[in-house]
């Protein structure tokens, strides 16, 4: 007997680990060898991540795929790993070691520290897999894979040197985003914008050679000037007075006609002295503060761009730690001019930014160069993790040639090979690889994948796969240089240990983006030729969110295409949306507003975790996710639960013999017909990618069809031991309840994995396990005409409780019904279904007449007209004064609702969430309005 109710809690636990120790969720297992290949590459969460939303809709959604495609006879590959996570992994390192008062990094040096993050990994770094496994995700764990393994390793040191020898790694001198505190270089995705309330500085820039300009100072109402004043200065705004410094150029617009005649001349960059060209680029923007910009190519990437174009010197001011580095910098000594001001500028050398910039605004003050100083909202980037200031830096680099990669990425998207869904993505990723910049792939860091490069004594390079090979390279060279004789190179191949000292390996790591670029092969063997490989690349759909498509996605396909020989590294590629708060805020800690998926799962059970993800999950639409929308699909997997029970205890269960096709009675056809029906709705929205609908399907035909109307419907069926229908009914409802589990394994594996198990039946004969059941077959079953009657009968019986609710009829009075000039086919279903329509509307009782009775409210189902005398039974003039009154207080509220979003600056102004709130509000108050409406002119009809 099926207990009172299911506790997740007490299953969830135990049939993960019934599935694991049969093997549920392995690839190849021996009755699939022949079947067609289905694979899933995972996105490899952080080795230091925990599971927050995100993560838990990306996996539910793999695992609703991969759960199905098992079903439905694939051998599925779901290839599970994580991601070595080089900053955020030696943070947590550093942060643990301080907290112990141990040695730090630099003094442990970089063998011992990284030996220490290899036993972290080893004791810490499994938290988010136990995490997957409580959401119920069926990857395959025997092939559970680490960006650094040895093997992922391998494939990292293969693509790199093959990359460089064929000149599409290469080191160069380019601005990054550089972090202070971490000293490295790091990615876009890791910089996060700060809007701060800061200020811009407009500086006086004397005009060099005793160049004069006439500068307009007053304009007409058309905007022409009237009047001029001579200057023999331009005037720039920086937010960042200290990177002044590093100025090699001002730039103004081309077209810019106050500025026309300077083009080519100079200013004398103050407190420096050096001589500063006035450009003319369309960078600068006229109508933007003087229309003069700075150019510090060295310190902005818009500057270095402009820098680049105009052909001017790159000077860096900054160091590692972002503290002014003056003294004894060359290139920003060249072209100095001794003297006072420079000296009180080389004193700031090691000052931070922040005191330089104060230092420098009182300098310039001094000298009557500072024109105004503005308050100023503007963006700041910092470092997700550091909480720094980010500074662009010019530093030595390794970059990836991603423009040539680009290309074939471009194309086999263009071609169709790969696929986007929602396919607007697609644009987002052209625009991306169309002005794809290089990749800078270096990271000053001790954790992760060591460069495979040696410096030799003359500062050659020497990219190999190992040190041995690396050294054999640099003989050869060091002999043909002059550096060693030959002697000297056969004793140092023969006796390695002497030569130390010869090659030094570059100590910088590879980004993690890098290993994770190769995930799709290399976590199948490559470089090796596996079974897996053969069998399972090009990997069939990869799931993940539109914030990597340039990270991650894009670069899988460029190495996916030219390391497995322009084959492509998944064929859909399925974007899904943001998890939001209920108010469609984004979820951030500073805002108290984040969601903890594994406190859902702990408090309502991880199948409604999951439902509520994919139930919300529609193409292309951020889900705004609300406790109480998990707490209602908790509810619905509770109806399964009693209806489960119901069934059992009245004697539901599979019949061996029981042929579907066979069955007579009319609410037995319907109910199969409505099952195959929603096979086909669920099969169809899986396989388009919409969750949402094959979950809004499941949900519909098992509360709504099965639940609601069909066990309502056969109750009297079951109650009656004399009905000659009853065996089939009760055959027929296990065989549903049979297909509902398996239509909702995906959705709900612990739920109906547990029923599964706990209906099997004495000697009934089906697989042991849900998880590898096959999935849904049906054919044969759609029956037009027993769908027609019970609709018709679901219809009027909805229409009639309708009528009850809006009219305020009392819960428990009975009230009569009258069908006007009923067809015979009415009047026989009326017949049929009396004690149901009596029951389930709470008539008492029902007539036919050719003309509605007075006082009646009337109703269409199917055509035909039915009416319901209320008159004694309700205040007829009461309710209409009721409902008008309600429907002023609707419009009252819409016309409020209206004004707020016609009001352009409450839309320019108001965040997004609280527009999408008031546009909801509307809807709801619409949709209350028409039913009002409706209602009124049901009691106009009265009479």
């Amino acid at each position: 007997m099926l207990d009172n109710r299911f506790d997740p809690a007490a299953v969830e636990g135990r049939i993960y680990q019934a599935w694991v120790e049969a093997d549920a969720f392995k690839a190849g297992r021996p009755e699939r060898v022949h079947a067609e290949p289905y694979c899933i590459v995972i996105p490899p969460p952080n080795v230091t991540g925990s599971l927050h939303m995100g993560h838990a809709l990306n996996n539910t959604l793999q695992d609703v795929l991969a759960r199905f495609e098992r079903m439905r006879g694939k051998d599925v590959l779901w290839q599970v790993g994580t991601d070595h996570a080089g900053i955020a992994t030696q943070m947590v390192v550093e942060r643990q070691l301080a907290e112990r008062q141990q040695p730090g990094r630099r003094e442990m040096g970089r063998a011992a520290f990284v030996e220490r993050i290899w036993a972290w990994k080893e004791e810490s770094g499994g938290t988010i897999i136990n995490q997957l496994k409580r959401l119920g995700a069926s990857c395959d764990w025997s092939r559970e894979r680490f960006t650094m393994d040895e093997g992922l390793s391998r494939a990292v040191l293969k693509v790199f040197v093959r990359l460089y020898k064929q000149g599409l790694i290469y080191k160069d001198k380019r601005l990054v985003n550089w972090d202070p505190k971490f000293q490295s270089a790091i990615s876009d995705l890791e910089v996060v914008q700060v809007e701060v309330k800061g200020h811009l500085w407009h500086f006086r820039y004397p005009l060099d050679g005793g160049v004069t300009y006439q500068h307009p100072v007053a304009f007409d109402e058309a905007g022409r000037p009237t009047e001029y004043e001579t200057r023999d200065y331009i005037v720039v705004a920086t937010t960042r007075p200290e990177t002044m410094l590093g100025d090699t150029a001002v730039a103004v617009h081309p077209d810019d006609e106050r500025y026309r005649g300077l083009v080519g001349t100079f200013v004398r960059l103050p407190l420096v002295g050096r001589l500063v060209p006035i450009v003319a680029d369309a960078y600068s923007d006229p109508t933007k503060g003087t229309g003069a910009v700075k150019i510090t190519p060295a310190h902005d990437f818009n500057d270095f761009e402009v820098g680049k174009r105009a052909g001017v010197p790159m000077i860096n001011v900054l160091d590692a730690e972002a503290r002014l580095t003056l003294s004894g910098n060359a290139e920003f000594l060249e072209g100095a001019v001794e003297g006072p001001d420079l000296d009180a500028v080389l004193a700031l050398s090691g000052h931070s930014r922040e005191a330089a910039r104060k230092a420098i605004v009182a300098l310039m003050d001094e000298r009557g160069l500072l024109d105004k100083i503005e308050p100023h909202a503007h963006t700041v980037p910092h470092g997700d993790r550091s909480n720094v200031v980010i500074e662009p830096w010019l530093t030595d680099q390794w970059y990836v040639d991603a423009h040539t990669l680009a290309q074939p990425a471009l194309k086999a998207v263009r071609d169709g090979r790969t696929s986007f869904v929602p396919k607007n993505w697609e644009k987002t990723y052209f625009e991306w690889l169309e002005n794809i910049q290089p990749w800078c792939i270096s990271r000053q860091l001790w954790w992760g994948h060591q460069i495979p490069a040696w410096y030799g004594p003359d500062g050659s390079v020497f990219v190999e796969e190992t040190e041995e090979a690396a050294l054999a390279s640099a003989l050869a060279h060091c002999v043909q240089a002059g550096i060693i004789t030959d002697e000297q190179a056969r004793d140092y191949a023969k006796h390695p240990e002497k030569a130390g000292g010869l090659i030094t390996r570059d100590e910088d790591v590879l980004d993690t983006w890098f290993s994770s670029a190769l995930w799709p092969f290399s976590t199948l063997g490559w470089p090796d030729q596996t079974r897996e490989l053969e069998r399972f690349y090009p990997t069939s759909v990869l799931i993940t969110g539109f914030d990597i498509i340039f990270f991650w996605v894009a670069r899988m396909m460029m190495m996916g295409l030219h390391f497995m020989d322009g084959e492509i590294p998944f064929k859909h590629v399925y974007i899904h949306a943001l998890v939001r708060d209920e108010k469609g805020a984004k979820m951030s800690k500073s805002k108290g507003n984040v969601i903890d998926p594994l406190s859902l799962i702990e408090e309502y059970g991880a199948d409604a975790l999951r439902f509520t993800l994919a139930a919300m999950a529609a193409q292309g639409r951020d889900i705004k996710l609300a406790t109480s929308r998990v707490e209602g699909y908790r509810n619905f997997a509770t109806k399964l639960w009693n209806a489960a029970r119901f069934a059992e205890m009245n004697g539901c269960t599979r019949v061996p013999t029981y042929e579907p096709k066979k069955v007579e009675l009319a609410v037995n056809r319907w109910i199969l017909s409505e099952l195959q029906q929603a096979q086909e709705d669920i099969t169809a929205g899986i396989e388009a990618y919409r969750f949402n609908e094959a979950a809004g399907a499941a949900y519909r035909f098992v509360w709504n069809i099965f639940c609601d109307w069909y066990l309502e419907l056969a109750k009297p069926v079951f109650m009656n031991a004399d009905n000659p229908w009853q065996a089939e009914t009760r055959a027929t409802t296990a065989f549903v309840l049979d297909e509902i589990l398996k239509l909702l394994h995906p959705f709900m594996p612990f739920l109906t994995e547990e029923l599964w198990k706990l209906t099997a039946g004495e000697g009934l004969r089906r697989p042991a396990m849900l998880a590898l059941t096959q999935w849904p077959k049906l054919s044969g079953l759609k029956a037009p005409a027993a769908a027609q009657e019970i609709g018709w009968l679901i219809d009027l019986v909805t229409e009639i409780r309708s009528v009850r609710a809006e009219m305020n009829v009392p819960a428990g009075a009975q009230i009569p019904l009258v069908l006007v000039d009923a067809s015979s086919l009415t009047q026989t279903r009326t017949e049929v279904w009396m004690d149901a329509l009596t029951r389930l509307a709470r008539l008492s009782g029902v007539t036919f007449a050719d003309a509605a009775p007075a006082g009646a409210v009337q109703v269409v189902v199917q055509g035909e007209t039915a009416a319901l005398p209320l008159a004694g039974i309700i205040d007829m003039d009461a309710e209409v004064v009721r409902l008008t009154k309600e429907l002023g207080k609707t419009h009252d509220e819409l016309d409020k609702i209206e004004k707020k979003l016609g009001n352009p600056d409450f839309i320019a102004r108001a965040k997004e969430e609280v527009i999408d709130e008031q546009r909801e509000r509307r809807d709801a108050a619409q949709a209350r309005a028409a039913k009002i409406v409706d209602a009124l002119g049901r009691l106009g009809k009265v009479g």
